[in-house]
């Protein structure tokens, strides 16, 4: 990424924000990191909507009765930071990825938008599986690190990991091959 932020992009770049709703905000997540995470997507989405740029919402409607995403919980309800304006493009899904059952490959092929900058909750899971199919589809993924977050897990191994952990070794496995990882700073 150049340091010329986003002039560097193409200006159809679509800023891509996955699942910031007030969910996540349950304790039953456990301990997360990047705890400014919302903020800053908050400012990227106020830099794209001030440049007149593309942005695309995803809302998580689970279909688990149990779960803090399901539609009429307190928790559906998007983060203030990140609320969608009327008339920006919101899809909703029900799996971990944007693309599944969704339209939202449709809808970006139909406009001719070929440049995701993806930011969102949570990194190991519904950001990842995004960034994943967004690359096996195509599409030029930027992955903006600290705009996003993921909660403290347990590895296959049984060793507790932090969330940082979690987030560090998710975003080594996507960059190079699935997307191009940057910060905020570099785009704004």
């Amino acid at each position: 990424m150049h340091n010329d932020g986003m002039n560097s992009l193409p200006f159809n770049a679509v800023l891509l924000l996955i699942d910031l709703q007030q969910a996540v905000d349950n304790p039953s997540w456990g301990p997360r990191n990047h705890p400014d995470a919302e903020r800053v997507a908050g400012a990227l989405l106020q830099a794209w909507r001030a440049a007149g740029r593309p942005v695309i919402h995803i809302r998580h409607d689970s279909t688990e009765p149990a779960s803090t995403y399901r539609p009429g919980q307190p928790g559906h309800a998007f983060k203030p930071e990140v609320l969608p304006l009327q008339g920006e493009t919101l899809f909703a899904k029900q799996t971990n990825s944007a693309f599944i059952r969704t339209g939202l490959e449709a809808h970006l092929r139909e406009r001719g938008l070929d440049t995701l900058v993806i930011a969102g909750v949570s990194t190991s899971n519904s950001v990842e599986a995004t960034v994943r199919m967004a690359g096996n589809l195509g599409f030029t993924v930027w992955l903006v690190e600290d705009a996003c977050f993921t909660f403290d897990r347990i590895d296959w191994s049984g060793k507790q990991r932090t969330a940082q952990e979690v987030h560090d070794m998710t975003l080594a496995n996507l960059h190079g091959e699935y997307c191009t990882v940057t910060r905020s700073a570099m785009l704004i």
